[in-house]
């Protein structure tokens, strides 16, 4: 069974107004049927990245579909729950990141397919600054794909505002250089994604179009 959207949305929007739990409690077997529904989409999502992602169909593959429920611990919004829903797939151990792939669910602006490298640690931030001092010209390349700026308009993620160590301020490359995370990422305004009749299918073909690029940084750290 497809994932309602309108449905989860209007869900989502009552918790994100009454978000305690009382009312969650009150609602759980709403959240019960949508979060099954959403399983669902997630088996599909990790099928389609295996046939089309090498890494994702090997052994190492992992998928986590995040729980509702907020850490508040260390947060100044003690709002218990979150209000979207959201997963997660990889081809890396729990120790070690690897170019992944994620996908959230959520009304006021908050549905998106994303793909990346985020927030590397130092030696492989460092390899991927390396492969891009090396051999930028194939990211550059896919970056500029018609099919790919179809979903993603330019790389993503926190950068720095200057050059990092060991590369010149007029380095060619130093605007990609200056990247501390790899990420491209397709955020649908809520209409859009309402107006989808297979959301489903639409997210699938978003994580097609970034595998090249997840390609490239997983050649980058070798």
């Amino acid at each position: 069974m497809l994932m309602q959207i309108k449905p989860l949305f209007s869900f989502l929007t009552e918790l994100s107004n009454n978000n305690d739990r009382a009312w969650f409690q009150a609602h759980k077997a709403t959240y019960n049927q949508l979060r099954a529904q959403f399983e669902l989409d997630v088996e599909f999502w990790a099928r389609e990245l295996a046939q089309a992602d090498e890494a994702l169909a090997g052994p190492g593959a992992r998928k986590s579909v995040f729980r509702i429920y907020r850490d508040v611990r260390f947060s100044n919004n003690k709002d218990p729950y979150k209000t979207h829903f959201s997963a997660f797939f990889t081809a890396s151990s729990k120790d070690v990141d690897s170019p992944s792939y994620y996908v959230q669910l959520g009304p006021n602006g908050q549905t998106l397919a994303a793909a990346g490298l985020y927030q590397p640690e130092k030696a492989q931030l460092a390899a991927v600054r390396q492969e891009i001092d090396y051999n930028a010209e194939p990211l550059y390349d896919l970056l500029a794909q018609p099919g790919f700026r179809r979903f993603f308009p330019a790389m993503g993620g926190d950068k720095l505002k200057k050059a990092p160590a060991g590369y010149p301020a007029d380095h060619p490359d130093i605007d990609l250089l200056k990247h501390k995370s790899f990420v491209v990422s397709h955020e649908l305004p809520d209409a859009a994604a309402l107006a989808q009749a297979d959301l489903r299918s639409y997210v699938a073909e978003v994580f097609r179009t970034a595998v090249p690029f997840c390609n490239y940084l997983r050649e980058a750290l070798g």
